[in-house]
């Protein structure tokens, strides 16, 4: 088998004919002063019909799906999703809820938010979870929040100023830190993992917190993680769990177990949500007892046979979100938890864990890799000898797109140079990581001058980067003025 090889080689452009129209507007709207109408007509893109749905349909087709391609991106950004949860959203009768409906008339829904609540209490070992947050780092957000609460509480406020970052956090770590008004400090990692040596040399009276990953962005697991959380308890900081790896450890150890006191999970990467291009999130908040007081209002109780929202938790660090959490992507998820059970969700991260030794095992032929030999659910490896040819990791990511599959994740995280990070989530078949091997093979032993002009049959060639992040080309009205300027982004 082999990667499906992309068939659009030309750049989609569609013809602008004067005259030329899928509909008609009114002329004029009777009763409408003159003041508000326009002096000049509106200037429409001058397409037919079928010219709009052709456009749009091969659009779809141009774009990367995992419905038609594999993705090494994995659980933390584009997993496949089981279509019976998406059916289930999208019924009418809960697809056509309003956030603010008296509750007696969404007593189901609140029933499903409930119990989902309680299962994602199983699944975290932490007590507690609230399914306000909107997204992944608005999780973190507030769990700094509650943080920042908790020690206010306790007259510390002014003193724990400082969290802590491993060098492998995800960007949004450092930044939801900063926003709840801390001061970060990088603690460096020793063959991949926190350097606990370092760890202890960096707690103290000014830690609020510890921000870690486990498994981390390098596909290893903390395995002194025990250590680290009396590490910085010892300190009187707490442990923030971000979730964005749990794929990996699904019903085989969780947060609580680990010794973390408030976490947040992403629905929309491990739960059946669609993520990858933008998609809604959904980034549940798990606390253990210390913390649970301060989860965000409000929360969803139930009283005899009855549900409802309850507002009335003093020490609450208030409301987050307009609405109470996501309801579509927590139904989703819902259905995948009950669809799965406890043994599906331990089979998924054993299946994760699978794939993903497998494949790097059989990848190391072409690139060396930095760390232990046994990984999680992702793992990394270093370009740094493609440089002897003059080529680098970004040319490799550029010509894999040439075999039809999406490009890994590359020069992150950077305590490896020259890096690329690799995830085939579990529901990838061996004869769909064998088929990856095959491309990335002829993508790593291509010659220089084709990796460097690569990609060649996409809808779009090499980009000048920051050429294209500094000018934007966001509708077609700014293709029009780019004109013969848009040859500029290629090179």
């Amino acid at each position: 088998m082999t990667f499906r090889q992309a068939r659009y080689d030309e750049p989609l452009v569609c013809e602008l004919a004067p005259g030329r129209a899928a509909g008609e507007a009114p002329a004029a709207v009777p009763g409408l002063p003159e003041r508000w109408r326009r002096k000049a007509p509106i200037d429409w893109p001058e397409l037919s019909e079928l010219e709009v749905v052709r456009h749009y349909t091969r659009l779809s087709q141009m774009n990367f799906g995992i419905d038609t391609m594999a993705y090494p991106l994995g659980s933390c950004t584009m997993k496949y999703n089981p279509k019976v949860s998406e059916l289930l959203a999208r019924r009418r009768t809960a697809s056509e809820l309003h956030p603010y409906q008296p509750e007696e008339t969404v007593q189901g829904a609140l029933e499903i938010l409930w119990r989902l609540e309680k299962g994602l209490t199983k699944v975290t070992g932490l007590p507690e979870v609230s399914l306000q947050p909107a997204a992944g780092a608005h999780g973190e957000f507030s769990a700094l929040l509650m943080v920042r609460a908790y020690f206010r509480e306790r007259g510390e406020d002014a003193q724990r100023t400082e969290v802590l970052l491993p060098d492998t956090a995800h960007g949004t770590n450092p930044a939801s830190a900063m926003m709840a008004g801390y001061t970060t400090r990088e603690i460096p990692s020793k063959d991949g993992c926190v350097h606990v040596d370092e760890l202890r040399a960096a707690v103290g009276p000014k830690t609020a917190a510890f921000m870690l990953t486990n498994p981390n962005t390098a596909g290893l697991f903390e395995s002194e993680i025990v250590e680290i959380a009396q590490t910085v308890h010892d300190a009187g900081g707490l442990l923030y769990y971000d979730g964005a790896n749990l794929n990996a450890i699904l019903g085989m150890t969780n947060p609580g177990r680990m010794g973390f006191d408030v976490a947040h999970l992403n629905l929309h990467k491990t739960f059946a949500t669609p993520h990858g291009g933008g998609g809604p999130g959904a980034g549940v908040l798990a606390a253990n007892e210390r913390l649970a007081p301060y989860l965000p209002v409000p929360r969803v109780v139930k009283r005899g046979r009855k549900y409802a929202l309850d507002y009335d938790r003093p020490k609450s660090i208030g409301k987050i979100k307009t609405a109470y959490g996501n309801f579509g992507l927590d139904l989703r998820a819902y259905v995948f938890l009950l669809s799965h059970g406890e043994e599906g969700l331990r089979h998924i991260a054993r299946r994760a864990v699978l794939n993903s030794n497998y494949l790097a095992h059989r990848l190391a032929r072409y690139l060396p890799r930095p760390f232990r030999p046994l990984v999680k659910h992702e793992f990394l490896l270093s370009g740094a000898p493609l440089k002897e040819r003059g080529v680098r990791t970004l040319d490799v990511a550029k010509r894999l797109l040439d075999e039809g599959v999406h490009a890994p994740t590359i020069y992150f995280p950077s305590l490896v140079e020259e890096s690329m990070m690799i995830e085939f989530p579990e529901t990838e078949s061996r004869r769909e990581l064998d088929a990856f091997v095959a491309a990335f093979e002829r993508a790593v032993t291509d010659t220089p001058e084709n990796l460097h002009a690569a990609p060649r049959h996409t809808s779009v060639g090499r980009v000048d980067e920051v050429l294209a992040a500094r000018q934007l080309l966001l509708s077609w009205k700014d293709l029009k003025a780019a004109g013969a300027n848009l040859e500029a982004f290629r090179r």
